[in-house]
């Protein structure tokens, strides 16, 4: 069979963590987005600072960067990683209505740091849900992505379309 392989299945057909000790130190860096869409009400709400749990977005926010940092420690097959850097941005959108997601992980090492990204959006989403269902139980999360990745062996990946 030729073409793309899945890495974390052996020849065996296992699940095994991948040997990750031969690969170059590199800068990595992951951007991942979400977003959860919900009743102009609640966005307002939100935005507002009236929520009854409290500050939604910040909230939302630290959850995120939590996450990110303990990714290993919920995909099972996941390096544990020193992140350098993690951030994420929670934005309005009034054309969703609701709020849009992103973030970014870095680390200078020999794996990337795709899913630390992509957990932190996850998180971060699943946290205003959380904060905000009291007020909207029929918001939607969605959208949750890989945007773009830089560093390692395999190059850099931007997701077609998208001009970041």
């Amino acid at each position: 069979m030729s073409g793309p392989s899945l890495t974390h299945i052996d020849s065996a057909g296992e699940a095994n963590m991948v040997d990750v000790s031969d690969k170059t130190e590199t800068v990595r860096v992951a951007v991942a987005e979400g977003y959860v869409r919900m009743r102009p009400e609640t966005l307002a709400l939100i935005l507002e600072g009236n929520a009854k749990k409290g500050d939604v977005i910040g909230t939302a926010r630290l959850a995120g960067i939590m996450a990110a940092k303990q990714t290993s420690n919920l995909i099972p097959l996941c390096h544990p990683l020193m992140l350098t850097k993690v951030s994420v941005d929670i934005a309005p959108d009034d054309a969703l209505p609701g709020l849009r997601v992103e973030a970014m992980a870095r680390l200078t090492g020999r794996t990337g740091v795709e899913m630390e990204a992509l957990t932190a959006v996850s998180i971060a989403c699943l946290t205003i849900y959380d904060m905000a269902k009291a007020a909207d139980r029929e918001m939607e999360i969605g959208g949750v992505r890989l945007v773009s990745k830089s560093g390692g062996r395999s190059g850099d990946y931007r997701r077609q379309g998208d001009n970041r």
